[in-house]
């Protein structure tokens, strides 16, 4: 483990971002298979001018890390200034949908149930943030109305795939002492399995939780937490910033409703290796098409 005084002489070391088919191929835990890839629009030191994700105090160690990869390509408003914090991060939070998992949970369910193309239309528009998140979430799952057995039967038939590397990418993050969290507005009883795979506490999960009656079928959903509404990742983050104390922390994400936790998030890694989201990309400290590279710089570079 470095220290952070190593960490600018380290980073000229760090190589290109794999693909994400390449990734694909050495990920043990998953049988996803990578979308095509979009090629990123080169991103350097030069033409990185948007203060969106830019505090002052941290610009020049920032722009120190950026100018090392001023010959790469890479996406994002900060780029060095994300990759500084996940460097240091004591806490990252992972949506789990389309970034932890290579589909939307839900939209697994609704295909079960032969609700799909009705349930994904809604998804989509949630995710773009073309709609209130809590009203695509009521529409869904108004459609879907499942029963606890249901989702045990889906769960059972198609067991959700992680994304290339993101096993390794938390690892990383818990062997450096960093605490990871899944915070995600699916369904616990869906997400609980997925953490289990990853080694995460069901104490670190922030997601929706469906009601049922005696008989288990469908009663409805919890609106009390945090996650069932728009604007309700920024209010799990904070809750577990303000409960823990963390001093650097990180969301990881591909929708609309990720983008939104910065604040409370420090930086916002915005992540494209199943769906590329323009709105998300433009509003990304840093967007990744895989996780090679920040697999890389946790494992090197020691967060304190």
């Amino acid at each position: 483990m470095m220290s952070s005084q190593r960490l600018l002489r380290h980073l000229s070391v760090l190589r290109t971002i794999p693909t994400a088919a390449a990734a694909s191929t050495t990920s043990s835990s998953s049988s996803f298979i990578a979308p095509t890839l979009i090629r990123p629009a080169v991103m350097t030191a030069s033409n990185c001018s948007s203060r969106q994700c830019r505090p002052l105090s941290s610009q020049p160690i920032a722009d120190d890390i950026l100018s090392q990869y001023s010959n790469m390509e890479l996406e994002g408003n900060n780029i060095g200034y994300a990759m500084e914090m996940l460097a240091k991060a004591d806490a990252v939070c992972f949506d789990v949908d389309s970034t932890v998992i290579g589909e939307e949970g839900i939209d697994v369910l609704a295909d079960t149930l032969g609700k799909g193309p009705e349930v994904s239309a809604w998804t989509a528009k949630a995710m773009n943030g073309n709609i209130k998140f809590e009203d695509a979430l009521a529409a869904r799952l108004d459609i879907i109305q499942p029963s606890k057995s249901d989702i045990a039967s889906c769960l059972q038939k198609h067991p959700l795939r992680l994304s290339p590397g993101v096993d390794r990418l938390v690892s990383a993050l818990q062997k450096r002492g960093t605490d990871v969290y899944l915070v995600s507005g699916g369904f616990r009883l869906m997400i609980n399995p997925v953490a289990e795979v990853l080694g995460v506490s069901t104490d670190n999960i922030y997601a929706n939780t469906i009601l049922f009656d005696g008989d288990g079928n469908y009663a409805g959903f919890d609106s009390n937490e945090p996650t069932s509404a728009d604007q309700g990742k920024p209010k799990a983050l904070r809750l577990i910033k303000e409960k823990f104390g963390y001093e650097t922390m990180i969301m990881v994400g591909d929708g609309a409703t990720d983008a939104q936790a910065k604040p409370p998030a420090d930086a916002f890694i915005g992540f494209g290796g199943v769906v590329v989201r323009e709105a998300v990309r433009e509003k990304a400290c840093w967007f990744v098409r895989d996780f090679e590279t920040m697999i890389d710089i946790v494992s090197k570079f020691d967060k304190k």
